[in-house]
């Protein structure tokens, strides 16, 4: 199994050069079948890991200690390295951010994110000099622990409704960038020419795009093409294994139809698969 600093490095290499994507996994299982598709490096979901939970996805509904279990299952699971989805830092002050983060840091993750969204409809954002401090103070208590670990920057613009979100995106990454951030992430971007423009405004650090639904014609090979190192999929790919469960028991409530079964991976690859996944994440 890899230490955590040879993790950090490998991760740090990734966001150098070319174009990864970074598929969400929301628990081991998840994670192990991910590498054994021959991925390089995953991230967590916050709102995987929620619904799971049966909580919602927002701030608040996932604590810090279930949150922090969550990414020490999912780094363990794997030899890949790991970004956390972090959210808000679990904390309300710049001051409150450094020990979350030292906490997460401490579970052997190569990276982690930190968003400006509070989760109050009132104030969707934190405010700008607010949001700074709070990346400063992360970027700060990353580097009192003697780690390297990725550092991402997030602006919630255009997932709180901003009415200006591409100004306030570009505006804030690039304020985030000189905090300390290492990679910058606007989730929900869409427009390949709004892509283009962060790419550009925060060069040469690089760029996270999100992609949580299908778009016409955006890619892996357009993304790089537009400048983004780095792909994620958020809650996605648990959404999609919800979406094949929920219509399986539907055809089974509605139809007393077992058809929708065939479509099940079957008991002999699972089991396969986690027979042959690192003895770090049985539990007997």
């Amino acid at each position: 199994m890899s230490t955590a600093k040879e993790k950090i490095a490998r991760f740090r290499k990734m966001h150098e050069s070319g174009c990864f994507v970074l598929p969400n996994p929301w628990d081991a299982g998840s994670a192990v079948v991910l590498a054994r598709l021959g991925f390089q490096a995953l991230g967590t979901t916050s709102a995987g890991l929620a619904f799971g939970r049966a909580w919602p996805d927002k701030v608040g509904a996932v604590s810090l200690e279930a949150t922090l279990e969550n990414v020490r299952d999912i780094v363990q699971a794997t030899p890949l390295p790991v970004t956390a989805d972090f959210q808000e830092g679990f904390a309300a002050t710049a001051d409150e951010v450094g020990p979350s983060v030292r906490a997460c840091v401490e579970t052997g993750v190569a990276g982690l994110s930190i968003e400006d969204g509070t989760g109050d409809p009132e104030r969707p954002l934190f405010a700008r000099t607010q949001a700074i401090e709070r990346l400063r103070a992360a970027r700060a208590a990353i580097d009192a622990s003697g780690s390297q670990v990725v550092l991402t920057g997030r602006c919630e613009a255009w997932l709180v409704g901003d009415p200006t979100p591409l100004e306030t995106t570009l505006d804030r990454l690039a304020a985030y960038a000189e905090a300390g951030a290492d990679c910058l992430y606007a989730p929900a971007v869409q427009d390949p020419e709004h892509i283009k423009r962060i790419v550009d405004a925060v060069s040469p650090r690089p760029v996270n795009v999100l992609m949580s639904r299908p778009q016409s014609g955006l890619t892996v090979e357009r993304l790089a093409g537009l400048g983004v190192r780095r792909i994620s999929v958020g809650s996605a790919l648990a959404r999609v294994a919800w979406g094949a469960f929920i219509r399986a028991a539907e055809s089974i409530r509605d139809e007393g139809s077992f058809e929708a079964l065939a479509t099940a991976s079957s008991f002999a690859d699972l089991n396969a698969i986690f027979e042959s996944a690192s003895t770090t994440v049985r539990r007997n």
